[in-house]
């Protein structure tokens, strides 16, 4: 008798749970646009590198990162880049992605120089079709830029989006 079918949602809560981390989603940033060794990575995010290896080799099984071939260190020792294959951008929510990503988001805003900070923050009230437009507007913008390649000579900024249903303006029974 062949095997059943694995459960195709084996895969989606290995990935959920890979990227369940804020220390897994700013390794994955780290790498966007540049290749990075476990000790690049673990002396940007001011981490041990053992502990940092293992968030790497959880990112590579899952498919995130990839690792580069083997190039040699300055001391001659063996090293091996890694790159974010941005497969995290097509993953599909889960419990607690917004709050890894808000958490990850704060980690490096208070990492960030408050001159290059920018910040709105904006109340509206929406139709269901306003709401609509809106989400596919913002959606159809960040597509754009995850599609966009890397300026040379560009600087480095991280964007969030954040539209939720404001309970504390909602009607009281």
């Amino acid at each position: 008798m062949p095997d059943a079918d694995p459960d195709p949602t084996a895969d989606l809560d290995a990935d959920a749970r890979a990227l369940a981390s804020a220390v897994r989603l700013r390794i994955l940033r780290l790498c966007i646009d540049e290749s990075l060794t476990n000790r690049e990575i673990a002396d940007r995010l001011g981490r041990n590198p053992a502990t940092v290896l293992h968030h790497v080799r959880t990112l590579v099984d899952r498919g995130f990162l990839a690792a580069e071939p083997v190039r040699r260190g300055a001391r001659g020792s063996r090293e091996v880049p890694y790159r974010a294959t941005k497969k995290s951008w097509r993953a599909p929510d889960f419990p607690g992605k917004w709050q890894i990503m808000a958490s990850t988001f704060l980690e490096e805003l208070h990492e960030a120089d408050p001159d290059t900070v920018r910040m709105a923050r904006l109340g509206v009230r929406l139709s269901a079709a306003e709401h609509q437009e809106l989400t596919a507007r913002v959606d159809a913008f960040f597509e754009e830029l995850a599609q966009r390649p890397p300026t040379p000579g560009g600087r480095p900024y991280s964007v969030l989006f954040a539209l939720h249903e404001d309970t504390a303006r909602l009607p009281r029974a």
